[in-house]
């Protein structure tokens, strides 16, 4: 293929089917590379390397880059970097277009969200994989229970490894978002106490060149694409700033 790529990271615990039922349908026009988080401590490490070697691989075909949740973190982190001497001895283009970012969690570094990630790393630990997706279940909203289902598996015994080392990361800093040269495009749910819109508005505030789309968690029960639709009209409204 010759035609333009977007490359998204998926979330610490989240899965790239996701990503492609979530983002798939707005990036038609796309080559969508949705990126398998690597289990265990070295999840950001590898989400990282799977961006520069991206970057490598597609040269100026790359113009779209972003995630959900720690993907969104890593992604924003890793674009504001884009300048450092590390990644310019990379030797590759990377004339990106935008970002897509949906449902950050936190700025710099980790506060009380992050700590209910580490919570839910504690209950993996104490009940088990099912006994988390069971508690889950119950006590959570029918289709993110269903994606965990699907996706919680496939971690192993490296789920909660995973999650709290997703707990322990830092979000991009103040600096960082306000040095994003970019257009970006943001969706938060206004209801998700784990990703809060208050997190999406801030980086909104910070970022030069934003567009941000508020979405209920029940607009997603029946089709997980609005979220995708969203990320890419705010990526159209932010480059009209």
């Amino acid at each position: 293929m010759t035609g333009p790529v977007a490359v998204l990271l998926a979330g610490a615990g989240s899965s790239a089917a996701f990503v492609r039922r979530a983002f798939g349908p707005a990036l038609a026009d796309h080559e969508l590379v949705a990126v398998r988080p690597v289990p265990g401590p070295t999840v950001v490490a590898a989400a990282v390397a799977a961006l520069d070697a991206a970057a490598v691989a597609y040269g100026p075909r790359l113009r779209l880059v972003g995630g959900v949740s720690l993907g969104a973190h890593v992604a924003a982190r890793w674009a504001a970097g884009r300048a450092t001497p590390w990644a310019a001895r990379l030797g590759a283009r990377r004339d990106l277009a935008g970002l897509l970012l949906a449902l950050p969690a936190w700025t710099g570094a980790p506060g009380s969200v992050a700590a209910a990630t580490g919570a839910a790393a504690d209950q993996v630990e104490r009940l088990g994989t099912a006994g988390a997706l069971a508690a889950a279940r119950a006590g959570g909203v029918d289709w993110v229970a269903a994606e965990l289902a699907a996706a919680w598996p496939a971690y192993g015994d490296r789920l909660a490894a995973t999650l709290r080392a997703a707990a322990a990361t830092p979000g991009p800093s103040v600096a960082e978002l306000r040095a994003l040269d970019l257009p970006v495009g943001l969706v938060a749910f206004a209801d998700d106490p784990l990703h809060p819109l208050a997190v999406a508005e801030e980086w909104t505030a910070l970022l030069p060149r934003a567009g941000l789309r508020r979405l209920y968690l029940a607009d997603l029960a029946a089709d997980r694409s609005p979220l995708g639709t969203a990320a890419v009209r705010g990526l159209l409204a932010a480059r009209d700033i």
